[in-house]
């Protein structure tokens, strides 16, 4: 069965088509917990450029397209848990444990990831990735230093 008709990746219970695809096309998610589901999706189908594009902008630059590509394809992908979603006006944290495996061994990744909200859309913030000292302006353009906006999830 396609990938792409059958249910989601990302255990919502829906299919692809009525799920993460319409993001992946492009549309906004509506909150942090369908973005982080729709770069769990994302990572299983290997659209890479979704997930650098749902990075936060200031970031996007800093992700080797290439690493991410061969890590999507050389993991296969057991399930996503979303534990929960701590949700707001500007930022947000999801806490999942996405399942995998690599070279044949079964592994978890368990997370508390952050979000901003940018003109609209919902960003993953990538810890992986240099973030802005704390007394500089956050880049997410709040006007605000980075330790009293985005910085927060990262004390």
């Amino acid at each position: 069965m396609d990938k792409e008709r059958s249910a989601c990746s990302c255990q919502s219970g829906q299919n692809y088509d009525d799920c993460c695809a319409p993001l992946h096309q492009g549309a906004a998610a509506a909150d942090a917990e369908r973005l982080m589901r729709s770069r769990y999706s994302a990572y299983v189908l290997q659209k890479i450029d979704y997930i650098v594009a749902t990075t936060v902008p200031a970031q996007q630059h800093l992700l080797d397209k290439r690493d991410l590509l061969n890590w999507s394809r050389n993991t296969q992908w057991l399930g996503l848990d979303v534990l929960r979603h701590l949700p707001g006006k500007q930022h947000a944290q999801v806490e999942f444990a996405a399942h995998f495996a690599e070279a044949g061994e079964a592994r978890v990744h368990h997370e508390l990831s952050a979000f901003v909200r940018i003109d609209g859309r919902w960003y993953f913030i990538d810890p992986t990735v240099p973030l802005p000292t704390m007394k500089q302006p956050c880049f997410c353009g709040s006007d605000k230093k980075f330790k009293a906006c985005c910085g927060q999830f990262f004390k």
